[in-house]
């Protein structure tokens, strides 16, 4: 599953210490699957701070929901389980964990809710009517990652990027040394002296996304177009 971080920063080492306290499901880091939310949430960070919004993009193994290393905590829906786990998350002014999970998925209590939380905590209204409330409220949905372990789950999407550029590399330069009977230093540097590899290597043409064969062409009519061949 592709998941989003929103923020005026781009992560590239998650440091749980860094984490807000007094969050919905505790101190942790928060992703959530829908692009469109981690961009509002986002650009409300970047304007506090006078900069701009920046989403960071990981892979997440939901592999992890099944795993028996993992204490996970999933919420479908708002319930009554959902209101008291994010009220006693909510009232936690320490650092320290309010639960033993590892991974909690749910509803978000967005500032709409966190504000009826408050006039549920004050006794302005009761449960039951807040929880009534909500049935007619779209769920946001937010996964927390609250232990050191349970980030292994989480992987960059750079990363799993910048492999499969490599992989592409090899097949092109093998494939490049095979029709023109040249050697691997030869190919090689020809490739990476392309035009071809440096649209290649900007992850913002997206043309790591085509397949090898693809790109091999476009190498190659760039080749034909250099020599005049």
């Amino acid at each position: 599953m592709n998941v989003y971080h929103g923020s005026d920063v781009k992560i590239k080492t998650i440091d749980l210490s860094k984490c807000r306290i007094g969050t919905d499901f505790g101190h942790g880091f928060y992703v959530t699957k829908f692009l469109k939310q981690a961009e509002d949430i986002a650009a409300r960070v970047a304007s506090w701070h006078d900069t701009r919004p920046v989403i960071t993009e990981f892979i997440f193994n939901e592999y992890a929901f099944e795993d028996q290393d993992f204490s996970v905590l999933r919420f479908d829906s708002y319930t009554e389980e959902w209101l008291d786990f994010i009220v006693k998350n909510r009232a936690s002014i320490a650092s320290k964990p309010m639960h033993d999970y590892d991974i909690v998925e749910g509803p978000v209590a967005n500032d709409d809710i966190a504000a009826r939380i408050y006039d549920y905590l004050n006794g302005d209204i009761t449960k039951e009517d807040f929880l009534d409330e909500l049935k007619f409220k779209k769920p946001m949905h937010q996964i927390c990652f609250c232990t050191t372990a349970s980030l292994q789950m989480l992987s960059s999407v750079e990363k799993n990027n910048d492999s499969k550029i490599i992989q592409i590399d090899d097949l092109i330069i093998e494939q490049f040394m095979l029709d023109n009977q040249i050697d691997e230093t030869v190919a090689a540097d020809l490739f990476y002296n392309s035009k071809t590899f440096e649209t290649l290597s900007d992850e913002s043409t997206y043309l790591f996304k085509k397949s090898w064969q693809e790109i091999y062409e476009i190498l190659k009519k760039e080749i034909r177009n250099s020599t005049g061949a």
